[in-house]
């Protein structure tokens, strides 16, 4: 997946704003991404590059894509799919990770099981991912969480349909996963 996500400039035309505003559209675009692909994908990480630098440092790649054809907008961010993060766990793939510095940010796409509050904690002795997969209240969602270099982030969550529940919310926050975003930061540092 390759292409530049554009977003609105902001009316008071702060950077920082113009800059959440970019990542929110490239969380937005990445998580239709994967809608198109469908449930039961592995985890996918993306570093995102400024669009300017891409176009800059890689013509025929730009012009392949349609990024050359027009204006580049200096904030676009342009999200560049990674290899496979392997079997093992989220947490150690992403700790084994450091971005150079000309990757402004990164994405992950993962999908995960969610239990309501009133689930309550898993016996004890008991595998908490298997009591969790089991659970009858338990709702699978796809997150998508986004982060840049300055700590801006944005995230994504899409609530998989289920024969009771047919329709498919999308819920935009930025602190959908607090623990993945700090994850994901710590690979720009």
């Amino acid at each position: 997946m390759l292409s530049e996500a554009n977003a609105e400039q902001p009316a008071d035309g702060s950077a920082a704003a113009a800059a959440d505003g970019q990542l929110t559209a490239v969380v937005a675009e990445l998580e239709q991404h994967a809608d198109s692909l469908g449930w039961d994908r592995p985890p996918t990480l993306f570093a995102l590059v400024p669009t300017a630098e891409l176009v800059a440092a890689e013509p025929a790649l730009a012009a392949a894509l349609g990024l050359a054809d027009g204006p580049v907008d200096a904030g676009g961010l342009t999200p560049v799919e990674q290899e496979p993060l392997g079997d093992g766990p989220l947490d150690e793939a992403l700790a084994g990770i450091q971005w150079p510095p000309e990757v402004a940010g990164c994405a992950l796409i993962n999908e995960v099981l969610v239990l309501p509050p009133s689930a309550g904690e898993a016996p004890a002795g008991t595998d908490p991912i298997r009591w969790a997969s089991e659970h009858p209240a338990r709702r699978e969602v796809r997150l998508v969480v986004g982060v840049v270099r300055d700590g801006g982030r944005a995230s994504l969550l899409r609530i998989r349909p289920t024969a009771l529940a047919s329709d498919e919310p999308v819920v935009p926050g930025a602190d959908l996963a607090p623990n993945l975003a700090a994850a994901l930061l710590s690979t720009l540092d």
